[in-house]
């Protein structure tokens, strides 16, 4: 009988190349907030969701397992880039099992949560994994800046597309596990109808402030504002739909790199500067501002801030307790964009060395204009990982002052 079982799991590694080359002739289905929220407020269905999800998921893992294979050889080779992808392939075959299953047998619905909830625990370390697999690739072979911007390109879409498909199986795994959510059973799945801003800002700051005074023995402090531009009394504390979660992620990363800057740029025994927090919303956009005098980045580094091969911090080990609480693999501002960017937001930085760093999170204050973006793998996709380095068209500034009387001579 493992005989049996061994044969058929082979075959079905074996016919892996062939799904996902059929499913990423597919374009991934992107939903709204509003859709999200409306599906599992009024009308959710378990056979609709589960109809959806096992063609979705497939098209979805698919299409990002294409850009893994454009990625270079060496770094395909690495020990934790190789496990990344027998991960998203042990995952596509589990979901492809119940592609001909009846969605009206309730134990066929039972098995779909477990598998998805096996899925979602599979991929917890995706990012450290995939950031060790970079690690790798760097000690081995160095750098370059065509390579440099193929990973940057890359990992967007990666870490994209897995925020998008851990929403999906969030919202099916939430709504039909049986099991209602003790902190927050006003939510629909992961998202709060009436998520109120302050309340994540607050909580965000607080788990950030307990890190830091462990490290650091003390913190900044915090001020709040909120301007509500849409309420008679522009006071009214602001809510939005909103999956709290990932505002959260957005906000606690945004918080450490504060109050670490704040604190290492002030000498011991000083006093330190607050964090000033403005929370505003308008008719489109609801915008988050985190302002902090931690000293400021120099305007040539700004643009490093979200690149995935770059980090100020020292790297840490996977499995290991960090000796910095505060920092890591330098993945947190980047992929704190991509959450923003998930429902048509976006996260800037404006940075002023000497003072401090304005962080600025906007988001669409209606669910209606929150729609999901994905990556897609198509012929666009692929010439951006065919891109070549080329001559610069700007003259590059020189580093040593041009001795203009050498010159004169020299002509």
């Amino acid at each position: 009988m493992k005989f049996v079982r061994f044969i058929m799991k082979n075959a079905a590694l074996a016919s892996v190349p062939k799904h996902i080359e059929h499913f990423s002739k597919f374009s991934p289905s992107p939903l709204s907030m509003k859709q999200f929220l409306d599906f599992g407020s009024s009308n959710a269905c378990e056979k609709t969701s589960f109809v959806f999800l096992r063609q979705e998921l497939p098209v979805r893992l698919s299409n990002i397992m294409k850009e893994i294979n454009l990625l270079p050889d060496q770094l395909l080779t690495t020990p934790s880039v190789q496990m990344v992808q027998s991960w998203y392939i042990h995952s596509l075959m589990e979901i492809l099992e119940f592609l001909e299953r009846r969605p009206d047998d309730h134990r066929v619905l039972e098995e779909f949560v477990e598998a998805l909830v096996k899925i979602r625990n599979r991929h917890n370390d995706v990012v450290p994994t995939m950031a060790q697999g970079v690690i790798e690739y760097k000690e081995a072979f160095g750098q370059d800046p065509v390579t440099n911007q193929n990973i940057q390109y890359f990992l967007d879409r990666f870490y994209m597309s897995r925020i998008s498909i851990r929403m999906l199986i969030n919202q099916h795994t939430l709504l039909f596990e049986g099991t209602a959510n003790p902190l927050h059973p006003n939510t629909i799945g992961g998202i709060d109808p009436h998520c109120e801003v302050a309340e994540v800002v607050k909580d965000a700051y607080e788990s950030a402030r307990l890190l830091c005074d462990q490290y650091y023995l003390g913190s900044p402090g915090l001020s709040l504002q909120e301007l509500n531009s849409e309420s008679n009394d522009r006071n009214r504390p602001i809510s939005m739909v909103y999956v709290p979660s990932h505002l959260y992620h957005m906000l606690f990363e945004l918080f450490k790199n504060a109050m670490r800057a704040t604190i290492e740029s002030h000498k011991e025994g000083a006093s330190l500067p607050p964090i000033h927090v403005m929370v505003a919303l308008g008719g489109e956009d609801l915008s988050i501002k985190v302002s902090d005098r931690g000293g400021g980045v120099p305007f040539r580094k700004m643009e490093s801030l979200f690149s995935y091969m770059y980090s100020t911090a020292p790297t840490p080990l996977i499995g290991q307790q960090q000796t910095a609480p505060l920092a890591g693999f330098g993945y947190g501002l980047p992929i704190s964009r991509l959450y923003a960017q998930y429902f048509q937001g976006d996260l800037q930085l404006y940075s002023m060395e000497g003072h401090g760093t304005d962080a600025v999170i906007h988001l669409k204050a209606l669910s209606t204009d929150s729609v999901e973006r994905l990556p897609v793998y198509n012929k666009t996709a692929w010439r951006n990982y065919k891109v070549s380095q080329v001559a610069d068209d700007w003259c590059l500034p020189s580093r040593e002052p041009l001795d203009l009387a050498v010159f004169r001579l020299a002509k």
